[in-house]
């Protein structure tokens, strides 16, 4: 039974003004464990970047059991599930000592650095002779978010370089900073995430002004980012009063 294992500190940086690990910084973490894991498998970076090959999240799916403080220390668990046509999926468990914090899922596709077109996974794993685990972290297959209908304009974020990864593109953390931004301290300072959805549509390329809508009913909001109209992200988080 295949797992990755890696150990992380949480550090001041990592934390918001509750002291909370950010929703960045927890995927920061858990896409760490998800690149060590994929090299150590032999699909990671230096694997597929020389046949022109990269993979791209489009998916997020994360609870949180609790908020996670400053100074605590994380171990996270990770490992993918045998890759689809189109799709693999990669799971993710996240411990403090020995009690379970959060769990995440996520889909990820692989596209043509070229062309940024997507690829089957066959590109990469026609003859794969891996053995892969059958079971998830958490069972959740409810990936579409619905359209915003409307919302309010809450917040607007030009992409500068600091947003860009090596994919020249804005990096799918970055999302979960700008999107956070559209809400307000006074609104965030009694409550924690207890899960959140991510679907990225389109990438956000530099220069672009990604402008951030929200819908709230009750606990829960729908954000969705657009570049002149056209949707970009959608994020749907629930909170839990803290």
């Amino acid at each position: 039974m295949y797992h990755n294992i890696r150990n992380y500190d949480i550090r001041y940086l990592d934390v918001d003004f509750k002291d909370e690990l950010r929703l960045s910084s927890l995927m920061s973490v858990l896409e760490e464990s998800a690149c060590a894991s994929a090299d150590e498998l032999g699909f990671g970076y230096d694997d597929i970047m020389p046949k022109n090959i990269g993979f791209v999240i489009v998916n997020w799916y994360l609870e949180q059991y609790r908020s996670i403080k400053l100074k605590e220390k994380l171990t996270v668990h990770t490992w993918p599930m045998k890759p689809k046509r189109t799709a693999m999926f990669r799971e993710f468990e996240v411990y403090s000592g020995n009690e379970k914090v959060a769990v995440g899922t996520s889909r990820w596709c692989m596209v043509d650095l070229k062309s940024f077109a997507l690829l089957p996974t066959s590109a990469f794993f026609a003859d794969d002779k891996r053995e892969y685990n059958d079971f998830r972290a958490i069972d959740f297959n409810s990936w579409h978010l619905a359209p915003l209908d409307g919302g309010d304009k809450k917040y607007e974020k030009l992409i500068t370089v600091s947003d860009y990864d090596h994919y020249f593109h804005c990096n799918n953390t970055k999302y979960a900073d700008i999107c956070f931004d559209a809400f307000s301290v006074e609104e965030l300072a009694g409550r924690s995430i207890e899960n959140v959805q991510i679907t990225y549509i389109r990438q956000c390329k530099y220069g672009e002004l990604l402008e951030v809508f929200r819908h709230d009913e009750g606990d829960a909001s729908l954000l969705e980012g657009r570049v002149n109209g056209e949707p970009r992200v959608r994020v749907a988080v629930k909170f839990r009063k803290i």
